[in-house]
């Protein structure tokens, strides 16, 4: 693994602990707050923003296991490491905030950073599984 990708690794590892920490703010909203029990929208969009934020801070670290061995141009490996964690921050903003307020009865418009986010997370993806399959450069 690349000096690059091993850093990434650990400060996506630090991190993990926030989300973690989101998902016990989760439950602590669903013991003792009931305004957060009326409002069906927020639960959901907080749910999916907390289930996302995981998974794809879990594919990240995946990612990173393959980055190295794509055949890739070092633009593009920099790009792959960058876009999938930065689309699990995106998505799950865009859930976060897009009903911050507990009275929220429809999404404000910070949900389409959702949008932005999947975008982001597609072209890392796409990018990585094309290095991939790529035929690997001759050595001479």
């Amino acid at each position: 693994m690349s000096n690059e990708s091993r850093r990434l690794a650990g400060i996506l590892l630090i991190v993990m602990p926030t989300v973690m920490y989101g998902g016990v703010s989760i439950l602590s909203l669903l013991i003792g707050d009931p305004k957060y029990m009326e409002n069906p929208l927020r639960q959901d969009l907080w749910r999916a923003g907390h289930a996302h934020a995981g998974v794809w801070l879990i594919l990240a670290l995946v990612a990173l296991r393959y980055v190295d061995e794509a055949n890739l141009s070092n633009a593009m490996k920099w790009l792959v490491r960058g876009s999938i964690p930065i689309a699990a921050i995106l998505v799950p903003a865009a859930f976060f905030l897009s009903v911050i307020s507990p009275d929220a009865r429809a999404p404000s418009g910070l949900i389409y950073l959702a949008y932005v986010g999947a975008v982001v997370l597609a072209v890392g993806v796409l990018v990585l599984g094309i290095g991939l399959v790529r035929r690997p450069a001759q050595r001479s």
